[in-house]
């Protein structure tokens, strides 16, 4: 009924305008969706790394979609930002501000934090939103004043110049859910480029 996929950074999970390789388009032709397609059930942005639920019909595509609305898909995602976080946050809650249309929409954001490693420079952090409002973790660790490396869009004038890094150092690690009372767990290695850098900086 369904797949789980450890999603490369870089690769959009749908087709935009500019992008000519996406996930679903790559997924479409594999053996796993041979007499069916694929159905995208929740986000991953373009940069961002990590496990990944698609659904195999109509039906799970409409359960897995209300198991999110409802809260009940847990994600851990794992980040690296600059700076060294504050040893007492492990909350982050936030108003977050989009523009639908020139209108201006404000949703409440909350995410749990843990600090996994950490210097003067970096900080490496396990991260668990319990919402699930767009660039989330992105926007709430640049609020604290520790944006992610890597992420060109929410960062400081600057900051990222000393070293520069391909991808966006956010990568979805776990999620896990219950269907027919069935226990899921799944947990996406990081690739190639993270790995280097916590080797490298911590």
């Amino acid at each position: 009924n369904f797949v789980v996929i450890n999603k490369p950074s870089g690769i959009p999970v749908q087709s935009g305008t500019r992008s000519f390789k996406n996930i679903i388009d790559i997924l479409k032709n594999t053996k796993c969706f041979e007499n069916t397609k694929p159905f995208v059930v929740h986000r991953l942005d373009k940069e961002t790394s990590g496990v990944m639920i698609v659904s195999k019909n109509r039906e799970y595509a409409q359960l897995f979609t209300s198991l999110f609305r409802i809260r009940k898909i847990h994600k851990t995602y794992l980040a690296i930002t600059y700076g060294a976080v504050k040893r007492d946050i492990s909350l982050l809650q936030d108003n977050l501000v989009t523009y639908e249309k020139n209108k201006k929409i404000i949703q409440k954001a909350i995410s749990y934090l843990r600090i996994l490693k950490s210097n003067d420079q970096y900080s490496f952090l396990e991260l668990k939103p319990i919402t699930g409002r767009k660039h989330q973790l992105r926007k709430q660790l640049y609020n604290i004043g520790n944006p992610i490396v890597g992420d060109d869009k929410y960062s400081f004038r600057g900051i990222g110049k000393k070293f520069k890094v391909k991808n966006i150092m956010l990568h979805a690690y776990k999620i896990k859910f219950m269907i027919n009372n069935i226990k899921y767990n799944f947990e996406a290695k990081y690739g190639e480029e993270f790995e280097q850098f916590i080797r490298r900086k911590f």
